[in-house]
């Protein structure tokens, strides 16, 4: 009979752990703690960012507003100073490791209780069921992330569980992932490996970062940033970044790709998907010139995105007004769910982290009583 059982050695599930310090225990079908926690920024873990706002965020804003009203990204830092974890700035105010194993290795003497190799089969009423039989606890945390990076054994297990009780689960997508592209937009696969700064806009949002051609469509922080707002229909790329074509192509005796300060091969397809000669600007007529507004305005609709194999989290998940703000069950009092597995979804920076841990720090509020 444990106090707390958490299901899940991810992010959200290690620090509830580390606060709880006794009387819990952390059931992980993988072998070993934090696999995605690995890999993460590039294997620095983006832990979190200088702004955080619910809008960096997809989800209930309310929800979202209220849990960082109890554990903040300031707070984060002051938890990682505590404990001597040095993080540094860098990429527009994102906080990295120097390698995501200083974080690991903390959880790793910090968190002792945990069965690995243990896969979660059900829960029923207090009784958790496993594949090594079954555990009792007062209560049971469900922190077992989202179906993104299935190689790292990524599980569909907690939306099950949360079903099972009678949530709701709104639809699971890929976020934060690149798109694939239609019959029209062939010629990004041409271009694969070219990468340049390009503002990207889906609906109300709009990112300026880095694109990236690939030979399964388009992707890069932008677009990644793009799939999390992006639904279906159309959306726009300035290839530019903001800047207008035509402020660029100031001398009328010199060709358009000579003035243009973008990759010359991307320059070159454009143009001929354009049907426009690479030529010299008095040389352009009307239609072209009207044609050439598209490096400004280029509108397409995606054809899907890489899946979640590629996608770096998981969009949707259990509906957030089923869950109290101590991330406990309003269905079930004993049952408290954080992490990704809960319908809220950040942005590129070091959000989803960020959520994991104050997901996290809420329940521990309700959990350490």
């Amino acid at each position: 009979m444990y106090k707390t059982i958490i299901l899940g050695a991810g992010a959200s599930g290690l620090f509830l752990g580390s606060l709880l310090k006794k009387d819990y225990l952390i059931i992980e079908h993988n072998s070993e703690i934090g696999k995605k926690i690995k890999i993460s920024g590039g294997g620095k873990c983006n832990i979190t960012n200088k702004f955080l706002s619910f809008k960096n965020y997809e989800g209930e804003s309310d929800f979202i507003a209220k849990t960082f009203k109890k554990f903040d990204n300031k707070d984060l830092l002051r938890f990682l100073k505590k404990n001597n974890l040095e993080v540094f700035e860098k990429k527009k105010n994102q906080y990295f490791f120097e390698s995501s194993n200083i974080l690991v290795n903390f959880f790793k003497k910090s968190v002792k209780n945990i069965l690995l190799n243990t896969e979660i089969i059900e829960i029923k009423d207090n009784k958790v069921i496993t594949s090594k039989g079954e555990l009792i606890a007062k209560n049971i945390v469900v922190a077992t992330g989202g179906l993104s990076f299935k190689k790292l054994g990524a599980s569909d297990i907690g939306y099950k569980i949360a079903k099972n009780l009678g949530h709701t689960i709104n639809t699971l997508k890929p976020a934060l992932v690149g798109f694939t592209v239609q019959k029209q937009e062939e010629w990004f696969k041409k271009l694969s490996g070219i990468s340049f700064l390009a503002e990207v806009k889906v609906g109300e949002y709009i990112y300026k970062d880095n694109i990236l051609f690939s030979h399964r469509g388009i992707t890069g922080p932008a677009i990644l940033n793009s799939s999390l707002r992006w639904n279906k229909g159309k959306i726009k790329i300035d290839f530019l970044g903001g800047k207008n074509v035509f402020s660029y192509l100031k001398n009328p005796n010199k060709q358009i790709s000579t003035q243009l300060p973008l990759p010359k091969r991307f320059i070159k397809e454009f143009l001929h998907v354009l049907k426009i000669e690479d030529k010299r600007i008095k040389a352009l007529t009307k239609l072209e010139k009207e044609k050439l507004k598209n490096f400004n305005n280029y509108e397409f609709a995606p054809a899907g995105t890489f899946g979640f194999e590629k996608a770096e989290v998981t969009k949707g998940g259990i509906v957030t007004k089923e869950i109290d703000e101590f991330m406990r069950s309003k269905i079930d009092k004993n049952v408290y769910f954080i992490g990704e597995v809960l319908d809220v979804t950040g942005e590129l920076g070091g959000y989803n982290f960020q959520w994991a841990f104050s997901s996290a720090f809420s329940a521990f509020l309700s959990l350490s009583r």
